[in-house]
């Protein structure tokens, strides 16, 4: 993109809201011609005050421009898409409020691919935590591209199991700048999706910073730019929610896996199921909606967690679902001896239950 149609389409994405921008370059053909309407075409699609904006460049502008034009000759990997080019993802394009802008950073190519949104709390239950890293590895592993958005808990469990798949199979998309990557603490795990062959993305230009409304809005890109969304836990006010109605607008289906009735991690997912979306209990299930007939490949070893420290963390490595002792004891890491003995003085506490078949729950109090 050359430095004047960059400023053109940055001029007009700062001075009006998309709907009025993308009735401007309908009638105009470019976002160069947007300000060589006459003011009499202006007024057909904008009310006074639009027109207002229109006339006046932002005083950000010309920095913004230097700015962007910087960011995007910096590095390789760093780009930029707009509304109309001719490898715009056709699923996002087909939404009803597609971005006009998409600035990226590493593998664009990535925006072709068939996607899965995976979603869910940024306070997880450590199985949620395991469910979303184990599934999005092995989707990945199947051939898809896993779509979320960056934020702590399960997205970012998610773009970890698919870059445990190894190809770096995993868009994050972003509410603030690419160079604003929020939260900070996954900013690390944003750099590692861009240097393995995954991918930014975020409509909003440089400099963008955090704003609560922006966040409900990037969840559109996520559903957009995905066949189905899976949602693996979430509250019943949960922004995963959202992102769940948005891909049934956009004709797209919704998966949910059940949890433990007293986890209120479960009762968004809960909802769904009872709305109709897809109860799933294996990767494989998705795959026979998205992809009918290709098989899983064969599970990787699981990596080993850092161990758990104390029995409150025992409880959260636990979750609310039945546990068998192995399955606890590759969760927490503790070893053996010292996990029985954890477990017999929770049960004896009257915070553990020991059920049949050598299962243990977490006790829901209240």
């Amino acid at each position: 993109m050359d430095p004047v149609e960059l400023a053109a389409w940055l001029r007009l994405t700062e001075s009006v809201g998309p709907g009025a921008a993308r009735r401007l370059l309908a009638m105009a053909g470019g976002p160069q011609a947007v300000f060589e309407l006459p003011a009499v075409a202006l007024a057909q699609v904008l009310s006074a005050r639009e027109q207002a904006a229109l006339a006046q460049p932002p005083e950000r502008l010309a920095a913004l421009t230097e700015a962007s034009q910087a960011w995007l000759a910096a590095d390789p990997a760093h780009g930029l898409m707009a509304l109309g080019d001719a490898d715009y993802p056709a699923p996002l394009l087909a939404t009803a409020d597609p971005p006009l802008l998409l600035w990226l950073a590493g593998r664009r190519a990535r925006l072709q691919d068939a996607a899965l949104a995976i979603v869910g709390s940024r306070n997880p239950t450590a199985q949620g935590r395991d469910n979303a890293r184990a599934f999005a590895r092995a989707l990945a592993e199947a051939g898809l591209t896993i779509v979320s958005g960056l934020a702590l808990g399960v997205d970012a469990a998610a773009h970890e199991g698919a870059l445990a798949a190894g190809q770096g199979a995993t868009v994050a998309v972003l509410g603030t700048g690419l160079d604003q990557l929020y939260p900070r603490r996954n900013a690390a795990l944003g750099e590692r999706i861009v240097a393995e062959g995954g991918l930014l993305v975020s409509e909003y230009a440089l400099g963008m910073p955090v704003l609560p409304a922006n966040f409900p809005r990037r969840n559109r890109i996520i559903a957009g730019l995905s066949q189905g969304c899976l949602v693996v836990e979430a509250a019943l006010e949960s922004g995963s929610l959202i992102t769940a109605r948005l891909a049934v607008e956009a004709g797209r289906e919704v998966f949910a896996i059940p949890g433990s009735i007293h986890s209120p991690q479960s009762r968004g997912c809960h909802a769904l199921i009872r709305q109709g979306a897809k109860l799933v209990e294996t990767a494989q299930d998705v795959l026979e909606e998205l992809a009918p007939g290709r098989p899983l490949p064969e599970p990787a070893a699981p990596e080993a967690p850092e161990p758990a420290t104390g029995p409150q963390a025992l409880l959260d490595a636990m979750g609310y679902d039945p546990v068998s002792l192995d399955a606890l004891q590759a969760r927490s890491g503790w070893p053996a001896a010292e996990l029985s003995a954890a477990l017999l003085e929770l049960e004896l506490d009257g915070q553990v239950a020991r059920l049949a078949g050598q299962l243990f729950q977490r006790r829901h109090k209240g």
